[in-house]
C-alpha cells in the first residue's frame, strides 16, 4: 500500500510541475540547424506555445565579426541582431514541426528593422519575439532586442518552412532531375 501512495504522490507532483518554458544550449542544437559561429542564441528562457518566446544572448568581445566591426571600436552588426531574432522566432516555430529534422526555416522578408543602439562586448541581448501570423508553411514575427532594459534593434520579419533537399545545388544532385 505504501508503494501504491508513493506513486500517486509522484504522479501528483508530475501533474503539478509546469511545462517546460527554457531551452538550455543543448535543447537549441536540438532544433536549430546552426553552429558556431553563426549560432546567436544562447539560452531561452520563456517559451509560450506558438505565441512567443524571451532568448538571451550574450555578447562577448571573441566574437569573430568584432575583428572587422569595427577593431577600434567593437559594435555588433546590425543585421546580426536581426538574425537572433530569427533564430529566436525559428526555435519557438519548430518546437511545433514534428518532422523539423528534413525542414529548414528560411528568410522570406524583413521589415521596419530599427536600430536603437550600439550592441557591444559584454552586453547581453534580451530577445523578445511575438507571433502575429502563422501557417504551418510560413510566419510574420515581431521581435525586440533590449540591452539592460532599453530596445536595441525591432524588426518584423517573415520566414517560410522548406524541405532541407531544396536549396542552393540542389538540382545539380546525383539523381536529380531538373
Amino acid at each position: 500500500m505504501t508503494d501504491t501512495n508513493q506513486t500517486t504522490e509522484a504522479a501528483a507532483t508530475e501533474a503539478a510541475a509546469p511545462a517546460k518554458t527554457g531551452m538550455d544550449i543543448g535543447d537549441i542544437f536540438k532544433i536549430l540547424p546552426h553552429r558556431y559561429p553563426f549560432l546567436l542564441i544562447d539560452r531561452v528562457i520563456e517559451l509560450v506555445r506558438m505565441k512567443s518566446i524571451v532568448a538571451l544572448k550574450n555578447v562577448t568581445i571573441t566574437e569573430p565579426f568584432f575583428q572587422g566591426h569595427f577593431p577600434d571600436k567593437p559594435i555588433m552588426p546590425g543585421v546580426l541582431i536581426v538574425e537572433a531574432i530569427a533564430q529566436a522566432g525559428g526555435l519557438l516555430l519548430l518546437t511545433e514541426i514534428p518532422n523539423r529534422d528534413e525542414m529548414l526555416m528560411v528568410f522570406t522578408g524583413i521589415e521596419k528593422a530599427r536600430f536603437r543602439r550600439p550592441v557591444v562586448p559584454g552586453d547581453q541581448l534580451r530577445i523578445e519575439v511575438v507571433v502575429k501570423a502563422w501557417r504551418m508553411t510560413a510566419a510574420r514575427l515581431e521581435g525586440k532586442a533590449y540591452v539592460d532594459g532599453k530596445v536595441a534593434c525591432e524588426a518584423t520579419v517573415t520566414c517560410r518552412l522548406v524541405p532541407r533537399n531544396v536549396g542552393a545545388g540542389a538540382a545539380d544532385a546525383p539523381g536529380e532531375e531538373a
